[in-house]
């Protein structure tokens, strides 16, 4: 699916339609030390090891994409989270 790199759409912080740049949304690197990957490791930890079952194999063969819409105005951020696809091209 191809997308624009550029699109007009509202945004709530200026109140109006504007031009927003496109990207695409990716996950950033993972704390160490939030209360939840302490939690897990504490789980982990002894014997019995491994709380839960590892998935080892993906059932849905795509993701959803989500898409990062920053206004060219104010730099306010907003995600839109797209449809199902193998692949987006930004164009």
């Amino acid at each position: 699916m191809k997308v624009p790199k550029q699109i007009r759409t509202y945004c709530p912080r200026c109140n109006a339609y504007t031009v927003h740049s496109v990207s695409l949304y990716k996950k950033g690197p993972e704390r160490e030390l939030s209360q939840g990957r302490r939690r897990y490791e504490r789980k982990k930890k002894g014997y019995g090891s491994q709380p839960k079952p590892v998935q080892k194999k993906l059932v849905k063969a795509t993701k959803k994409q989500t898409l990062k819409l920053k206004c060219r105005d104010c730099g306010y951020i907003i995600h839109k989270k797209g449809i199902r696809i193998k692949g987006i091209e930004l164009v």
